[in-house]
């Protein structure tokens, strides 16, 4: 097996977020946040972020993101910018380009789009 440098965001549980989007919300708009940030439900819109984002396996999520950290085991239409990791999981799906420093695409993932790796800070 391999190591992947920051993957405590899989340690989080769903009390150490500050904010969790549930799965009955449908959001349209623009979120900005600097704390961990669940999403549950739908989101259409773009995501700004300096923290760590988690898209949970029956989120859909139709927007441009800019995170610190993006672990996508859900569904996600649109660009990520992470300035430290994209983790798509098995169940994840991912429809558009990735840039970060490191892009984890776990077996039994999809993804469709460039990726583009970029130096660590």
């Amino acid at each position: 097996m391999f190591d992947v440098k920051d993957t405590d965001l899989f340690d989080l549980e769903e009390e150490d977020f500050d904010t969790v989007l549930a799965e009955d919300i449908k959001f349209t708009g623009n979120i900005k946040f600097a704390k961990p940030f669940m999403i549950r439900g739908t989101v259409n819109g773009s995501i700004d972020a300096t923290g760590d984002l988690v898209i949970d396996t029956n989120a859909v999520v139709s927007a441009e993101i800019s995170a610190a950290r993006v672990l996508v085991r859900g569904k996600v239409d649109g660009n990520i910018l992470a300035s430290k990791i994209v983790f798509v999981s098995a169940t994840g799906s991912v429809s558009g380009d990735i840039s970060s420093a490191q892009v984890v695409l776990e077996p039994g993932s999809r993804f469709s789009g460039r990726c583009t790796m970029l130096e660590s800070n």
